[in-house]
């Protein structure tokens, strides 16, 4: 069973799945589904795509250097049967593929780090500056156990007790 690569978004294209279709020249571009086949004759870009492979890969969203990719690369050399070798890259298999899922699992962690870190300053910065809303300032200056480990500004109770004898 061969399994083909969609030449629009890179995807797999299983035996009896898609459409093919073969040019004059006798090149022969295989489709996925129908989504893209029908961007492929719309002639749009698959790197301006932004669900393919290709867009992925070029705006750095997916790993693409990496020496685990190696090993999937096709060989047209036959080699001849080994058991001993076939026994060891049966082994080796399971090992790249645990490093391969490791690598890729850190490369997402790197990539969402600064979201995390923008989430958690406007966190603080909203609560810097609605504080009053969850406690009352007076609260938070008879009871400091109550304040946050984030410095609040909060306005003295005389400020307060002036104002409303106004």
């Amino acid at each position: 069973m061969r399994l083909e690569k969609c030449w629009f978004c890179s995807s797999t294209v299983y035996p009896g799945h898609g459409i093919q279709y073969v040019r004059n020249d006798a090149k022969i571009f295989r489709f996925c589904r129908s989504k893209c086949h029908k961007n492929f004759k719309m002639k749009r870009n698959p790197r301006k795509v932004k669900w393919t492979k290709a867009y992925r890969r070029l705006h750095r969203k997916d790993m693409t250097q990496d020496s685990t990719f190696e090993f999937e690369r096709k060989r047209n050399r036959p080699e001849r049967y080994d058991r001993n070798v076939t026994e060891n890259t049966l082994k080796a298999i399971k090992k790249i593929d645990k490093v391969r899922v490791d690598r890729e699992a850190r490369h997402i962690a790197k990539r969402l780090k600064p979201k995390k870190a923008q989430l958690q300053r406007e966190a603080a910065r909203e609560l810097e500056q609605s504080i009053s809303m969850v406690k009352a300032p007076g609260a938070l200056l008879r009871d400091p156990s109550l304040t946050l480990p984030i410095k609040v500004k909060v306005s003295k109770p005389e400020t307060v007790e002036n104002r409303m004898e106004e």
